[in-house]
C-alpha cells in the first residue's frame, strides 16, 4: 500500500520501507515537509510515482517562476523564513487561487513593493511554518509586567469557537467563559466582548445603508470590517472606494471606545491603558498600523495613543497559554466585565459569512419601519458559498444583496457589477467563510478543513438565538453609549470617532 501526502506529495511505499503506515508512531512526520500522519492519504498503485518539487534556491529573484509568495518588511503582519521552505508552492497557490492576488500583478512593475492584502491564508497551507505571521506576545507580556499599565483585551466573536481546538476540543466548541478565564490568569486587568463593537459597527453601518438607500447614492454599499478585503479594494478596485462603508471595523471602534468614553467613565489616565486584541485575523496586525487609526489621540490630545495597541492571534494566544502552563481544560467559565461586554446575537454570528449581512439588514429593518423583524433569520445568506445572493424586503423595500467570501470570489461579484448587475449591499469577508477560517485561526488539515469550517459557523449560530437579544440595536449598553456619549449614529461626533477613510494604493502595482 501507498500512501501520498497531500502537502508535497511525497509517497510513503509501505513494501519499500518495510512498514505499515499504520505502525508508524504518531509522533512521524512526512520526511519533505514534516506535516503529520493525517495530511496522508491512501492512494491507488497507478498513482504512486512521486512528483518532484521544482527545487528553487532560497535567494532566487522572485518571478512568475518562483513557487513561494513574496513577502518583505511593508507586509507588516507576514514573515517568511527561507529555511523552513520546501517550495511546496501551497502558499502561492492560496494567494493565486483563492484570494486572486498573486497573478494579478507584473513582478517586473512592483519593483522592491509587496502586493499583500494581510489576510494570512498563506500561514494557513504552508505546512513547516516557513510563512507565519509576526508574533507580538512579548509585548503583551511586557504591558502586563509594567505595575503603571492597565492592560484591556477584547475577543473578536468568532475566537469562542475555535481556541479550544488547539487545545484537544471538536471544532466548533463554546470557550467564550474559558477565554476569559485563561486571559484573567496572564494579568488582564479588563476583558471586553469585540462583539459590543459588531453591535455599535451595526448602528452605524445599517444607519448609512438606509441613508444610501434613500438617497440612491453610493450603492451598492459594500461592508467594510475586514482590512484585507479593504486593502484588496484599495490596492486593485480603487474606483469602488466611494461604496465602501465608511464605518470602521468592531475592533477599531471598540478601542476608540475605551481610550475615549471608557477611560473617561473610569477615571483611568487613557495613558496608562494598553489595549489589546484577540482575533482570528493577521490583516488586523496591519488594521491597526494605519496612520488614520488615532481618534484617540486627538480626542485625549496626546499624540503617542493609538486605538489599538496590539492584536494576537489565536495562534498566538494558545501558544502562550501553553507556555504558561495554563491548562485550558480544567479553567473554570468566567464572565466579560461591564460595560463593553454585553453583546446581542447579531453581533456574535459577525464571525461568519453574512452575519454582517444578517445583523445589519435586521436593524435596518428596524430603523425604517420602528419594528423588529418577526423572521430574522436569512438562510440565503448563510453558509459557505464563495457567492450567495438574495432578494430580501425590510419594511416596504426590497433589496438586492450578495454575499462575497474570498477575494477571487470578489473580483468575480465585481466584474458582475461592472457588466450592469445592480446590488444594494453587499458584504465581503476575504477569507472563505469568514472570520472563522481567518489567517490566525488554528490550523486543519485539508481533509479536515471544511468539516471544521462548518463546525464553527454552526457553534457561532447555535449562540444568536440564546441570547438575551438578537437585534444589536436593543444593546442595553449601546443604547447607554449612545445616550451619553455619542448622540445617535452618525452624527458628527460618532463620525469622527467610529468611522474612517480609504485611500487608492493602486501606484504600488506600477505603470
Amino acid at each position: 500500500m501507498n500512501y501520498k501526502c497531500e502537502i508535497c506529495e511525497y509517497v510513503y511505499d509501505e513494501e519499500k520501507n518495510g512498514v505499515l503506515f499504520s505502525n508508524l508512531p504518531n509522533s512521524w512526520t512526512c520526511p519533505d515537509c514534516f506535516v503529520p500522519k493525517s495530511f496522508f492519504k491512501l492512494i491507488e498503485p497507478e498513482e504512486a510515482e512521486p512528483v518532484q518539487a521544482k527545487t528553487i534556491e532560497k535567494d532566487e529573484e522572485y518571478d512568475d517562476d518562483c513557487v513561494y509568495v513574496k513577502v518583505n518588511e511593508e507586509c507588516y503582519p507576514i514573515a517568511r523564513n527561507p529555511d523552513l521552505c520546501v517550495n511546496c508552492g501551497n502558499c502561492k497557490n492560496i494567494c493565486k487561487n483563492q484570494q486572486a492576488v498573486c497573478g494579478y500583478f507584473n513582478p517586473k512593475k512592483i519593483k522592491e513593493n509587496t502586493i499583500c492584502i494581510d489576510c494570512g491564508q498563506c500561514t494557513l497551507a504552508c505546512p513547516t511554518g516557513a510563512i507565519n505571521f509576526k508574533n507580538d506576545i512579548e509585548n503583551v507580556k511586557n504591558a502586563l509586567a509594567d505595575p503603571d499599565k492597565i492592560v484591556i483585551f477584547q475577543t473578536s466573536p468568532s475566537i469562542r469557537v475555535s481556541v479550544s481546538e488547539e487545545f484537544g476540543f471538536d471544532a466548533g466548541s463554546l470557550c467564550e467563559g474559558k477565554i476569559v478565564a485563561a486571559l484573567r490568569k496572564l494579568g488582564a486587568d479588563y476583558v471586553f466582548d469585540t462583539t459590543f463593537g459588531a453591535d455599535l459597527t451595526i448602528m452605524e453601518e445599517a444607519s448609512e445603508l438606509i441613508e444610501r438607500i434613500q438617497s440612491k447614492k453610493n450603492l451598492p454599499q459594500f461592508t467594510s470590517c475586514c482590512p484585507a478585503w479593504v486593502k484588496f479594494a484599495e490596492t486593485f478596485y480603487p474606483e469602488i472606494l466611494t461604496k465602501l462603508s465608511s464605518a470602521k471595523s468592531p475592533i477599531l471602534m471598540q478601542g476608540a471606545i475605551i481610550k475615549t468614553y471608557f477611560a473617561s467613565k473610569m477615571n483611568i489616565p487613557v495613558d496608562k491603558i494598553v489595549s489589546v486584541a484577540i482575533t482570528p485575523c493577521t490583516a488586523k496586525k496591519a488594521e491597526i498600523k494605519r496612520s488614520e487609526m488615532n481618534v484617540s489621540a486627538k480626542y485625549n490630545n496626546n499624540s503617542s495613543l493609538r486605538d489599538m495597541d496590539y492584536v494576537l492571534t489565536v495562534r498566538e494566544f494558545a501558544k502562550w497559554l501553553k507556555d504558561e502552563n495554563i491548562n485550558f481544560d480544567t479553567l473554570s467559565e468566567e464572565n466579560y466585565d461591564d460595560p463593553l461586554g454585553r453583546a446581542s446575537g447579531a453581533g456574535v454570528i459577525f464571525g461568519n459569512s453574512g452575519g454582517v449581512m444578517e445583523a445589519a439588514l435586521r436593524t435596518a429593518n428596524f430603523l425604517l419601519t420602528g419594528k423588529n423583524l418577526d423572521k430574522v433569520e436569512f438562510q440565503e445568506v448563510r453558509g459557505l458559498g464563495g457567492i450567495k445572493e438574495a432578494t430580501v424586503k425590510i419594511g416596504d423595500t426590497s433589496l438586492k444583496v450578495a454575499v462575497v467570501a474570498g477575494t477571487a470570489n470578489a473580483r468575480e461579484l465585481i466584474s458582475k457589477i461592472q457588466q450592469g448587475e445592480k446590488y444594494d449591499f453587499v458584504e465581503v469577508m476575504a477569507c472563505p467563510g469568514g472570520c472563522i477560517s481567518g489567517g490566525g485561526q488554528p490550523k486543519s488539515n485539508t481533509t479536515y478543513l471544511e468539516e471544521a469550517y462548518k463546525a464553527r459557523q454552526k457553534g457561532l449560530y447555535s449562540l444568536d438565538p440564546k441570547s438575551k437579544t438578537r437585534f444589536c440595536h436593543e444593546n442595553e449598553d449601546i443604547k447607554k453609549l449612545y445616550l451619553q456619549f455619542l448622540g445617535k449614529p452618525l452624527s458628527p461626533f460618532s463620525e469622527s470617532l467610529l468611522h474612517t477613510s480609504y485611500f487608492d494604493k493602486s501606484e504600488i502595482l506600477g505603470d
